[in-house]
């Protein structure tokens, strides 16, 4: 089987950075447990090898100790909560995505003299929430062009339109001049990190010159399922995996052209995996 791997399949620099910084105080003495708050990115298997190597995952401040060493994921976490580890006395180590941070500090600075946030995501995704605890006024989320028209603005007040970093960028613009036709007083956050949007466009372009898809990575991750989904819009079969093991022969039968793809916090080992185990597979 030819298979067409997406040379920005894998770790972006957010993950990365973070991954390194626990790594870094696992190597540090610590009186206490090296802790993360909530999963540090969204990869099951990372995880499990950092729960082996002694990693706690805390769900909650009230679980950590001032002894432990804690770090931010790479989501990002509320202002409410991270005031809530501070006080715990635990030793802090922000890993916040450094582009997931600046998102975080626009929206604080630009909806400080009574904007309201208008915020494209996922509400439940705990980036989402940790972006609309920056925000000084309302804050609005929406997931899609339908949940954006069902909201209920005021021409005559001032809004902030900003996104989760891993959004779409394209639709994001659709949506942006939409409500630049209904709000004159809406000021626009370029937020979508650089990374997304390149392994969005490269995704697109393998899908149009293969048969089939696979994109590996979590499924917690929202920006591989994001990557599957826009492979799948291609009219392609489109498989989203986290292991290669998830695959079955049967499926690629008749296929002769594969695309490979993972989301920003799939580790190259997975994707090299995955990649042998369709190179195997007969035209």
């Amino acid at each position: 089987m030819d298979v067409i791997r997406a040379k920005t399949a894998g770790f972006c620099m957010g993950v990365g950075l973070a991954l390194q910084k626990l790594d870094t105080a696992l190597e540090q003495p610590c009186e206490g447990r090296t802790c993360t708050l909530g999963p540090i990115i969204h990869n099951p298997q990372v995880l499990a090898d950092y729960e082996a190597r002694g990693v706690f995952c805390a769900q909650d401040p009230s679980q950590l100790d001032a002894r432990d060493r804690v770090l931010i994921r790479a989501h990002g976490i509320t202002r409410q909560v991270e005031e809530a580890v501070r006080a715990t006395g635990a030793d802090v180590v922000d890993a916040t995505c450094p582009k997931v941070k600046r998102a975080q500090l626009a929206i604080e600075r630009a909806t400080r003299d009574g904007a309201e946030l208008l915020l494209f995501g996922e509400a439940d995704h705990p980036e989402v929430r940790g972006l609309v605890s920056y925000a000084h006024g309302p804050a609005h989320v929406f997931g899609s062009r339908d949940e954006l028209t069902a909201l209920h603005v005021d021409p005559g007040q001032a809004y902030v339109l900003a996104s989760q970093t891993t959004q779409d960028r394209s639709v994001f613009e659709q949506l942006e001049q939409e409500l630049r036709d209904r709000l004159p007083r809406l000021t626009v956050l370029a937020t979508i990190c650089d990374a997304t949007r390149e392994r969005q466009e490269e995704a697109r372009s393998i899908a149009a010159r293969v048969d089939v898809m696979v994109v590996v990575g979590g499924r917690q991750s929202g920006n591989t399922r994001r990557l599957a989904d826009l492979a799948a819009q291609s009219g392609i079969s489109t498989y989203h995996i986290e292991q290669a093991e998830e695959l079955r022969a049967e499926d690629f039968a008749g296929k002769t052209r594969v695309g490979l793809t993972a989301g920003a916090s799939t580790p190259r080992k997975l994707i090299d995996a995955t990649q042998h185990w369709l190179e195997q597979l007969p035209e």
